[in-house]
């Protein structure tokens, strides 16, 4: 999504910059960064709904004993099925001026995708503000020379260094989700001590919601 919203804002910019945005990067313009944000926004949430119609891109790779080769096969998990959501209020009267519905059924990833990219067109970009407000201090143009014509390794990610902590925060925060197997390796992964202290504690927990009958 960063190199997404580099190259919208290279070409709003470009065609329609004409306001500076920051001094430390004279080069970007508000109509590129505005322009560049919008346009990462909408091509992220169009992807990432593309995206999750193919058992390629959500399915892991695993190998088949049944076939004898690696095969790409699974229940997508609920991050990549249909859910049908309520529309906000004001967006809901919004969509009835024009005969809309108040729900929408879309993937659930779609979201977090809209979000992400909402912060690498906001946020992100202050990577490379700071970089070049950085290089301006130390009065060099490029952190290395490592690849030709483009600096070092910094100057090509310092943006994605932003966005790389953002996504693992948000991955932890609100994508992953406890599952069975991971629980249970979890539990495994416990002292014995303690495997047993969870067992009474969940089966005080069953008894007293009426799942577990102890005789």
């Amino acid at each position: 999504m960063i190199i997404l919203n580099d190259i919208w804002a290279y070409v709003f910019g470009f065609f329609f910059g004409r306001t500076p945005l920051i001094q430390v990067s004279p080069k970007k313009t508000w109509e590129g960064f505005i322009g560049g944000g919008v346009a990462t926004v909408i091509c992220g949430i169009i992807i990432s709904y593309f995206l999750c119609q193919y058992p390629y891109f959500v399915c892991p790779v695993e190998y088949s004993e049944k076939f004898g080769k690696m095969i790409i096969d699974c229940e997508p998990s609920p991050l990549y099925t249909l859910h049908e959501y309520v529309l906000p209020e004001f967006i809901a009267r919004a969509m009835s001026v024009f005969g809309g519905s108040n729900k929408i059924t879309i993937y659930p990833f779609v979201i977090h995708a809209f979000w992400m990219s909402l912060f690498s067109s906001i946020i992100g970009p202050f990577g490379g503000f700071f970089a070049s407000g950085f290089k301006r201090a130390f009065k060099i143009k490029d952190f290395g020379d490592v690849i030709p014509g483009h600096g070092g390794i910094m100057d090509r990610f310092d943006c994605q260094y932003l966005m790389a902590t953002f996504v693992n925060v948000y991955i932890y925060s609100f994508v992953s989700t406890p599952t069975l197997q991971k629980t249970v390796q979890q539990v495994i992964n416990l002292r014995p001590e303690e495997q047993l202290q969870l067992f009474y504690v969940l089966k005080g927990s069953l008894e007293n919601r009426g799942i577990l009958n102890v005789q």
